[in-house]
């Protein structure tokens, strides 16, 4: 068995399409890419973050396991959806004891489930300069009696569900995380910076999340029932066609006749429009709650950031440039162990479980 450090996790993104595995080694060297796998679920394992199959999913990771000969059964995997919450709130300041007792009573404005059905977890963010501008529609103060709080909430089913899900497969969950935070930290190792304000959009089979950043602390997040599979539910009503031959024609493959091309492109153009209105919808939002910050950059991700026509699309809506995040930039790669352009080609689809594989044990 390999020696690896105790507190040294794998990176699981399971997702409502496929699963993720990465696993990074921390060297002297720097972090180095030990393992990376992904492997394809049925239609309707997971839907919008539920599971539906337990045991289908738990036999797709055991394989993946299986194949890419992976010993660690420490895992790190996240969540995301209408199941949690990830808010900024700003509160009067609290020392360690007191916010510990108060952040039930303080939370409870901000979720709209029941505060008995969820998990409750929160960071102190120690924002850069003393005037930052407040949380949703409040004012801006200045003063020092006020202090930033991260607030994440997770409905208790769907953690319960994760849960049992990893131990079914013989896994010890450590770290339950949120999509949002695990792309922020693979933004952050792949391009090396954690200043100035970038949107990261990650857009997935079933869903469309935004994480506004700034310097390092995330400032805004929204997750949208948008992503790949409208692509295929409007190319299996428009062609007539079953999911696996819709994904076929969705990726490229199939022949297709003029006409056809004509209809598939119509497809392609009216979801993506529906995905950027969304992304602008939450970039004016933003720019309403934070007037004095300016988005730089967006950074895309996500196994459907590539369909045709979306870059450029966001790019010219926004006025904003547009960049497609490579989780494995930083990293160490033996091409040896790993194909150059297999690794390039999957990047995008990657983001989750590298930024998952970052963490390790007893971390925050």
């Amino acid at each position: 068995m390999t020696i690896q450090k105790k507190n040294h996790l794998v990176g699981l993104d399971i997702g409502s399409h496929s699963i993720k595995l990465v696993e990074i080694e921390d060297t002297k060297k720097g972090k180095i890419l030990k393992n990376f796998g992904i492997i394809g679920l049925p239609q309707e394992a997971i839907v919008e973050g539920t599971i539906k199959e337990i045991e289908i999913v738990s036999s797709a990771i055991k394989t993946l396991y299986k194949n890419l000969k992976v010993k660690n059964k420490n895992v790190v995997t996240s969540i995301s959806g209408y199941s949690v919450i990830v808010k900024k709130i700003s509160i009067p300041k609290k020392d360690e004891t007191e916010l510990e007792t108060s952040i039930q009573d303080e939370a409870e404005q901000y979720i709209p489930f029941d505060i008995n059905d969820v998990n409750l977890d929160y960071e102190v963010l120690t924002l850069p300069g003393a005037s930052e501008k407040k949380g949703e529609g409040e004012s801006e103060k200045g003063d020092k009696g006020i202090m930033d709080v991260m607030l994440v909430a997770a409905k208790k089913d769907i953690v319960e569900d994760y849960v049992s899900l990893l131990h079914l497969t013989g896994l010890s969950p450590a770290i339950l995380d949120v999509d949002a935070f695990a792309l922020q930290n693979a933004f952050e190792l792949c391009t090396g910076n954690a200043s100035g304000c970038y949107a990261i959009v990650n857009v997935g089979a079933e869903e469309l999340g935004i994480n506004a950043i700034k310097d390092g602390i995330s400032i805004f997040t929204r997750d949208s029932s948008y992503g790949g599979y409208q692509i295929n539910e409007a190319i299996m009503s428009k062609f007539d066609v079953p999911y696996d031959e819709a994904e076929k024609i969705k990726l490229g493959g199939g022949k297709l006749e003029t006409k056809e091309r004509g209809m598939l492109e119509e497809v392609f153009t009216s979801v993506v429009s529906g995905w950027v209105n969304e992304i602008k919808r939450a970039l004016d939002f933003l720019a309403t709650t934070y007037p004095d910050q300016a988005i730089e950059k967006i950074y895309i991700s996500g196994g459907s950031c590539r369909i045709p026509g979306f870059q450029k699309y966001l790019e010219m809506e926004t006025d904003i440039p547009v960049e497609e995040l490579n989780p494995f930039a930083n990293l160490q790669i033996s091409e040896k162990a790993f194909d150059p352009k297999y690794l390039s080609y999957m990047a995008p689809q990657a983001a989750v479980a590298v930024g998952l594989a970052l963490r390790s044990i007893g971390d925050k």
